[in-house]
């Protein structure tokens, strides 16, 4: 099993248009663990993790992920065309 972390947290805090400095505040953090966490230089704690769940409202699995994740725009139009 390999020990690579992906996220979505860049992607989260441009929907949401807030600086690492931003989260880091809300979180009670570092600015620059923000961008060792996007960066995947660092694993988050199971603390940071749930931190994190709970600020943007989504469940840990929404965030990270053992693979890489697809594109959004590539999940929601596939699901789009499954459908039809």
């Amino acid at each position: 099993m390999s020990n690579s972390l992906y996220n979505r947290i860049a992607v989260l805090r441009a929907e949401r248009n807030l600086s690492r400095q931003d989260l880091a505040d809300a979180l009670g953090i570092n600015y620059q663990t923000i961008g060792f966490l996007e960066r995947g230089d660092y694993n988050p704690s199971l603390t940071l993790a749930l931190d994190l769940s709970a600020y943007f409202n989504l469940p840990i699995e929404a965030i990270f992920s053992r693979q890489p994740f697809q594109p959004l725009s590539q999940q929601v139009y596939s699901q789009k065309a499954v459908g039809k």
